[in-house]
């Protein structure tokens, strides 16, 4: 284990957060409000953790995937851990545990919440809160990597450590350009989400706040009421298409761009995802046909709601907890599917679910015919058993964390769908669940014991579990590779 590397790259990230902490500063200075001086304080720390780790380069500078698992998994939860300060130092959050629970929530793109009331927050606080959906969804690594320069080998296992999804792919041959091409992808996307909700009626602040939950699919508000609280049908339909559009796969982005369309239209796994999306929808609508005034209103609130939730963003125009069984039937189901690998989306992910389904296929194909050979392809590539067995290994883990995570919640005594929902919600980084903690309700009511179980699967489930359990085998930190 090259610990000089983990120390001398995480010094290069903590560096990175305490420029970006400058900027909710200014936005505090910007609207005279004294809570911005609680971002100087964790920046000039960061700042001095920085000039003592991250300056000088090691002599063995060589690391590998152990390396950049743990690497991922430290910077995670120590961008968090500083992230959190500014909350407490203000005054704001007092409780730590709280202030480090929204912040995990923020840069894992969860949009869970412990805040009762979230308009009293002042204006620099939403802003570093939805502010760290943007910088996480993407991941903070591929954020570092854009702007600072590590070496080759370094940067291609921190990308395969950090980016989602069953199999990992560059789309040039440096990683570094890969991120810098990625991040100007969302940066552009993001950017223009903000102009369409300008000439929606949103200010400029409205505009980036849910302009950054909706790129980083992580749904922080600045409203109680979050995107219902404008009441505007365009509204609605300019965030349920960028939802979307951020929970496909940004290497599909590249390839429009450089007009190569044909892959794109036979990504199966893009096809599945707006299928499932069609569906979904067309099911909710006529659940709720008797619900509201016009067909039309009840699709307007059920494709939202659809495209909030497989994206995980988390954003709300009703209480869906409030909708009939079987439309809270289908949201669930959603949120344990999620998006596309390599978008910003969080679940399980449709690629699984298209390897897993098609394994189950071959299984069944094999036992009719015992000699047959059959392939899992998707996308028509190949897919190895390699890549099957760590899809099979991935589920496992997380059917573990689910069952195990929902025993231990459990003990705060709240009823079954409460229970069993905030965990779904935070594991697949959706942000709400159903009945206490729906998109009405908060986590404010669970024990400190409950919160770390949660901080714990946000962190998990945004780094799809072996990263983030990486870091607690005790073999991998034995020098011996």
């Amino acid at each position: 284990m090259n610990i000089k590397m983990i120390r001398y790259i995480l010094g290069k990230m903590l560096g990175v957060e305490a420029l970006l902490l400058l900027i909710p500063a200014f936005v505090g200075a910007l609207y005279g409000e004294h809570e911005g001086i609680a971002f100087l304080i964790p920046s000039a720390i960061l700042l001095f953790v920085y000039l003592l780790t991250g300056i000088k380069k090691p002599e063995k500078t060589k690391i590998y995937q152990k390396e950049g698992l743990v690497i991922v998994a430290l910077a995670w939860i120590l961008w968090s851990v500083f992230g959190a300060l500014p909350f407490t130092i203000s005054g704001e959050i007092p409780l730590y545990i709280d202030a480090l629970f929204e912040t995990i929530s923020g840069f894992t793109t969860t949009g869970s919440s412990i805040l009762p009331d979230v308009e009293t927050l002042s204006q620099c606080m939403h802003f570093w809160r939805s502010f760290t959906h943007w910088v996480g969804g993407m991941g903070v690594l591929v954020f570092v990597l854009v702007l600072t320069s590590l070496e080759k080998s370094s940067t291609m296992y921190l990308m395969m450590a950090e980016v989602p999804g069953p199999e990992k792919e560059k789309l040039v041959p440096k990683m570094t350009s890969t991120a810098r091409i990625l991040y100007g992808i969302y940066f552009g996307m993001t950017a223009l989400e903000v102009v369409l909700l300008l000439l929606g009626g949103m200010n400029v602040f409205d505009s980036l706040v849910h302009a950054f939950g909706t790129a980083g699919t992580g749904g922080f508000s600045n409203y109680a009421e979050s995107v219902g609280h404008f009441g505007s049908a365009y509204i609605d339909g300019v965030i349920t298409v960028f939802m979307i559009l951020f929970g496909i796969n940004f290497n599909l982005f590249f390839l429009l761009i450089l007009r190569d369309f044909k892959p794109v239209w036979k990504n199966e796994e893009l096809r599945a995802y707006l299928l499932i999306i069609a569906i979904s929808t067309a099911f909710i609508t006529m659940n709720l046909s008797g619900s509201y005034p016009s067909i039309l209103t009840a699709f307007r609130y059920a494709v939202f709601q659809v495209g909030s939730v497989i994206t995980t963003t988390g954003f709300a125009t009703t209480d869906f907890a409030l909708w009939p069984m079987f439309s809270q039937c289908i949201l669930l189901m959603l949120m344990i599917c999620g998006a596309c690998a390599s978008s910003t989306g969080g679940g399980i992910k449709v690629a699984r679910v298209l390897i897993v389904l098609k394994s189950i296929k071959r299984e069944i194909k094999q036992m009719k015919h015992p000699k047959s050979v059959s392939i899992i392809r998707v996308n028509g590539k190949k897919m190895n058993t390699d890549v099957v067995r760590k899809v099979c290994s991935y589920l496992m883990a997380y059917m573990a964390i689910l069952i195990g995570s929902i025993l231990l919640v459990s003990i705060d005594n709240k009823d079954f769908a409460t229970t069993f929902s905030s965990v779904m919600a935070t594991l697949n980084n959706i942000g709400p669940g159903i009945a206490d903690v729906g998109p009405a309700g908060n986590f404010s009511q669970f024990s400190v014991f409950s919160k770390l179980v949660f901080c714990f699967d946000m962190l998990a489930g945004r780094l799809e579990i072996f990263p983030f359990l990486m870091l607690f085998a005790v073999p991998v930190w034995r020098k011996q590779f």
